[in-house]
């Protein structure tokens, strides 16, 4: 996984700055974060209301943990069954251990076909390995169908939102792209274009519509994979997704190794899920299933189907016990829109293609935290467990990332690419290994801890607010607390001391 940056390849790790940094630069961004705030406050205002229409919410939040730690437990059984189900439907299913091997595979794919130009229905697991720059280096181009992932392409940007990939954009910006970039990759935008959502709709319907009816190979992904059937399964809302699935006559499905139910039965349950808590939606307006391939000309759907099950740092993050749970994860993006560090920051500042909360937990664990912006995102979090809260399969983020802030201060033994290696504690945390070493300390010892209160309160007219040294950077964004009249232990015994039922 070392030299596997993902989602963007063009900006690897060693070369893209720690969150702090990105992070201050974006903050200073006005327009970008009216954007989010405007996006992100009517995403999740809109979220609440559709769960509160659910009375059992609460129970099909506890079902869909409860399918995904199973099936986890099981991959291996669930991932056997799935191949033997596709395998039998007529489609061909291959097995990606990591990006470059992923891309290779689609690569060698593509061109069997004779084909130089595919179309894609938005897919994160291909955005993770690079497949664009990938197919691009072989002369493959490859057009994105998403109409948020439209605008990224042609304004040579990068998604900075899971669901929303296009959010930090605002509806002047997306005017002036199409206008300036649409002729260059197709159909070119219509003259007088507005920034009305509805011309702007408009304009990449018919830009998009020559992509759809002449292209022979598809690209997609897939939110869930039946292991019963070996049916894939898209929800989207925009019917791209359809097009890409049903006319081109050749289906190469890039989906990760997670993303498997069991039965159609469990796939009930992320139905009701899913929907409500990325779109705010009771159902997807498109919901597409595919299983195999078709034999007839004038049936829907690929006559060739190829699945790519990818791997790419999966089966290392299902080794940590308390780390594996970030793969529960439906990808419906409610973390972010509750999230204040995503809010202000947006989603360029995490150096992945998974931004926000879930992907302050996830990038380090299918990246490492070898580089600077991995070591840096379990940091990228005020701790304040909304993300914990709005997550429809109870992921408990805030655990998992201070799981990885031990990680990254102290070392310890991880799995990488299936082998047990013991991790050095990362530069730039000795003040903080020494600090929470001296505490340990005083805790463990309470007369010690007793006599340091009792200095600290005495002393207090005395204190900076703001600390020296190394311990600048925390105080620059944060109040130093106020100490005490007196410590807690002495009021205590003081004011209940030797009352009757005080403990």
């Amino acid at each position: 996984m070392s030299g596997t940056f993902v989602g963007m390849p063009a900006f690897p790790p060693p070369t893209h700055p720690a969150f702090p940094e990105a992070a201050r630069e974006a903050v200073g961004n006005a327009t970008l974060r009216g954007n989010l705030r405007h996006a992100t406050h009517t995403i999740r205002a809109k979220r609440a209301k559709a769960v509160t229409e659910v009375s059992d919410w609460a129970e099909l939040r506890e079902a869909g943990k409860r399918i995904k730690d199973h099936t986890l437990r099981h991959l291996d059984r669930y991932l056997e069954q799935l191949e033997e189900a596709v395998t039998a439907a007529g489609g061909i299913v291959h097995w990606a251990v990591d990006a470059a091997e992923a891309n290779e595979i689609v690569t060698r794919l593509v061109k069997m076909t004779g084909e130089s130009e595919v179309v894609k229905v938005k897919s994160m697991a291909t955005q993770e390995i690079g497949l664009n720059e990938a197919l691009e280096a072989e002369g493959i181009r490859a057009y994105e169908t998403d109409l948020a992932e439209l605008i990224v392409q042609l304004g040579k940007d990068r998604p900075s939102h899971i669901l929303v990939p296009a959010i930090h954009r605002n509806r002047g910006e997306i005017r002036d792209i199409f206008s300036r970039e649409m002729s260059e990759w197709g159909r070119p935008a219509p003259e007088g274009l507005t920034d009305t959502p509805a011309e702007l709709a408009e304009a990449a319907r018919l830009h998009l519509r020559e992509k759809f009816l002449r292209a022979k190979v598809g690209i997609s992904g897939a939110n869930f994979m039946v292991a019963e059937t070996g049916t894939l399964v898209v929800v989207e809302s925009e019917g791209n997704g359809r097009m890409c699935l049903t006319l081109p006559e050749t289906l190469i499905s890039v989906v990760g190794i997670e993303k498997i139910v069991p039965t159609w039965r469990d796939l009930e349950v992320f139905l009701q899920t899913l929907p409500r808590s990325s779109t705010a939606e009771r159902m997807n307006p498109y919901t597409s299933t595919w299983t195999g391939t078709t034999d007839s000309e004038t049936a829907d759907g690929p006559s060739t189907f190829h699945l790519v099950l990818l791997d790419n740092g999966r089966t290392d993050t299902l080794a940590d016990e308390v780390g594996r749970q970030a793969l529960r994860c439906i990808r419906c993006s409610a973390c972010l829109n509750v999230c204040p560090v995503y809010e202000r920051a947006g989603g360029h500042a995490y150096g992945s293609v998974y931004p926000g909360p879930i992907g302050a937990i996830l990038s380090p664990q299918l990246r490492g935290t070898g580089s600077e912006i991995d070591a840096s995102l379990p940091y990228a979090s005020s701790l304040c467990g909304a993300c914990y809260e709005v997550c429809p399969v109870a992921i408990d983020i805030p655990e998992v990332l201070v799981h990885l802030r031990e990680r990254v201060v102290e070392g310890g033994e991880v799995t990488r690419e299936g082998n047990k290696v013991v991790l050095r504690p990362a530069k730039g945390h000795a003040a903080e290994r020494a600090a929470m070493r001296a505490a340990r300390w005083a805790f463990t010892h309470p007369r010690a801890l007793r006599t340091g209160q009792r200095a600290a309160s005495r002393t207090r007219r005395f204190h900076p607010r703001t600390l020296p040294g190394p311990g600048r950077a925390w105080s620059g964004t944060r109040d130093l607390p106020h100490v005490p009249a007196e410590p807690f232990r002495d009021w205590w015994q003081r004011t209940r001391g030797g009352k009757d039922g005080a403990r």
